[in-house]
């Protein structure tokens, strides 16, 4: 299905650093992430566990949609959501920069 340019523009997608992260207790899956934007931090929740160890995503840069609609996930709420590949075999890798931008800069 294709989507008009002017709905993909309302997405605002970009370039946060982690700055912590840890397993959410009581999930065996999901990961609290506190991201640096540079004008604001922003917590997501990511079922990412099984594919990282919380320490290994502690500061380095990925990228997130900014403007999707808030959501609590066990009790927690993600504002935020990092973007994520995942192949036919299931291996998952978050989306990064390929080289060393801004926090907070705009995926165009």
């Amino acid at each position: 299905m294709e989507i008009p340019f002017d709905d993909f523009v309302k997405l605002e997608i970009r370039v946060g650093k982690v700055e912590e992260a840890e397993q959410v207790k009581g999930s065996r899956n999901l990961l609290k992430l506190i991201v640096d934007f540079g004008s604001e931090k922003r917590q997501s929740m990511a079922g990412l566990l099984q594919y990282y160890k919380p320490e290994e995503l502690v500061g380095k840069k990925f990228v997130f949609v900014l403007n999707l609609q808030r959501r609590k996930l066990m009790g927690i709420e993600s504002q935020c959501m990092v973007l994520a590949a995942e192949d036919n075999e299931g291996n998952v890798s978050l989306v990064c920069p390929e080289k060393d931008v801004e926090s907070g800069s705009r995926i165009r």
